[in-house]
């Protein structure tokens, strides 16, 4: 096992190139659901679920289906039917077996479908981890890692913003600025934050 490359892609993933702050991927949820932090924990973690299993299965379409048959130029569309599928599937299984998580997790699933930043790891997954149409060693094992931190580093964009969009509800923020404004500065400084960790070396 690879200590030195599974380091490389959790620090990459959760601060240089984070989905939100750096790649500027899901910020329809990240600034929907960053209010208060309790909603934003539970989408966070449910968009590490989804990105895991996402990229497992649509790297097992890629290397299984896609490449054999030659059609890997659809590989847009069919990945977004399958996170899409994927995503509904889920949704009827919380609502079959636990509906208070149903309940809890309210429009937060629908949303993920949405959530151009699934899609965009499962096709970050394909270009870094497949050359000339091969996977490479360890292709499927550092997929899965690759989208499993992508979600965490998701999850603390929206914990840090969630954080702090609680504390601006008890400043004396003037009346133009509040809502969405505030939350557009602190996104943006909080991305200028995050490009300090571009200079990390390994």
């Amino acid at each position: 096992m690879d200590f030195a490359r599974i380091m490389t892609i959790a620090v990459s993933m959760i601060f240089i190139n984070n989905f939100i702050l750096s790649k500027f991927l899901g910020l329809c949820p990240f600034l929907g659901v960053s209010k208060e932090t309790k909603p934003a924990v539970s989408m966070g973690l449910a968009v590490i679920f989804v990105m895991t299993c996402s990229a497992v299965i649509t790297w097992s379409i890629y290397n299984y289906l896609l490449i054999p048959f030659g059609i890997t130029y659809l590989r847009t569309i069919t990945f977004i039917l399958v996170i899409a599928a994927f995503v509904q599937l889920i949704e009827m299984v919380i609502r079959k077996f636990s509906l208070a998580l149903y309940r809890s997790l309210g429009i937060y699933l629908p949303l993920i479908t949405t959530n151009c930043a699934v899609l965009g790891v499962t096709i970050l997954n394909v270009d870094d981890f497949f050359i000339q149409g091969k996977p490479i060693p360890g292709s499927f094992f550092f997929a899965t890692l690759q989208a499993f931190f992508a979600g965490v580093g998701f999850l603390l964009a929206l914990i840090i913003m969630s954080g702090i969009r609680e504390r601006l509800e008890l400043t004396d923020v003037p009346p133009s600025m509040q809502g969405i404004p505030i939350a557009f500065i602190v996104a943006s400084l909080m991305s200028l934050a995050f490009m300090g960790f571009s200079g990390f070396k390994f």
